[in-house]
């Protein structure tokens, strides 16, 4: 395997997150205000009840909190723009002053551009920035945080028997690729991350694959976010609801941070942040 490439830094908006001063990942909450979600779908559609699971996270230690108005859980049913809207902004609207960094969750350039002028400092897309306007919504800001995902198909097709001749190579052509795009803009390398897409287009066998050679997705020079928490493959192993996967999800957060990951997605913040301070205490 080539040699890491381990990135110094990662512009976030407002905040500049410096890898050279820490060794564990970035923790990203995760807030869901949808309805159907896979895990939590329900529990934080309320605009109240959502900001006081984000003010639960800061206390619990969450560097990034990452807002979704949209479940894309396979099989799941589209969003209307307005609808999306409706769902996020009132939440962006009073904690963009939290104190830690805000993203969105989206793949609509519309839903992207409000939320950054209402105060996100991240974007982060599912389909990389390939949907109409995408790319544009991030170059009107000069500094958001960007995530670029690989995703195989679309959500609603994306597990109907995923294909790969060979899955670490084609991943790692696509987030080269995509990443390619932004810089040919202009876009500044230390502001984009990747995300190799666990459970987006991938079966089982596929994702454990990834999980096992992680730290390859490193050698293409930016923070690589893994975002396995409650899926579907841990529940496949462990034979766990999406709401008793704790263990598992740590685990693979603990993983992902032994193969240079630099940001973990998770719904449980306390315990994947507890988890890791003792992965970092350890590390030489």
């Amino acid at each position: 395997m080539n040699k890491q490439i381990q990135p110094a830094t990662w512009r976030c908006g407002r905040f500049l997150f410096d890898f050279s001063k820490r060794k564990r990942p970035l923790v990203m909450g995760i807030l869901n205000a949808t309805p159907d979600s896979f895990s939590d779908g329900g529990k934080f559609i309320d605009a109240g009840n959502a900001v006081a699971q984000a003010e639960r996270m800061i206390k619990d230690g969450v560097d990034i909190i990452d807002i979704g108005g949209e479940s894309t859980r396979p099989g799941a049913t589209p969003v209307a723009l307005q609808e999306e809207l409706d769902r996020v902004l009132p939440v962006i609207s009073v904690l963009k002053d939290c104190g830690v960094a805000l993203s969105i969750d989206t793949y609509k350039a519309e839903t992207m551009r409000q939320a950054l002028h209402a105060g996100v400092d991240c974007v982060n897309d599912i389909w990389a920035l390939r949907q109409d306007g995408a790319v544009n919504a991030v170059l009107e800001s000069s500094d958001c945080g960007i995530v670029l995902m690989h995703m195989q198909c679309d959500p609603s097709t994306m597990q109907f028997n995923p294909q790969y001749a060979d899955l670490i190579a084609e991943v790692m052509l696509f987030l080269k690729e995509r990443t390619d795009v932004l810089l040919a803009q202009g876009v500044d390398h230390e502001r984009i991350a990747i995300d190799p897409g666990f459970g987006f287009g991938k079966s089982l066998t596929h994702n454990l694959q990834m999980l096992a050679e992680f730290d390859a997705f490193s050698e293409l020079g930016y923070p690589v976010l893994a975002g396995m928490s409650r899926k579907s493959m841990l529940g496949k192993i462990t034979g766990r609801e999406a709401d008793e996967r704790l263990a598992p999800s740590i685990a693979g957060a603990l993983m992902a941070a032994d193969r240079h990951a630099k940001i973990v997605r998770v719904h449980d913040v306390p315990e994947t942040v507890d988890a890791l301070k003792l992965w970092e205490a350890v590390q030489a």
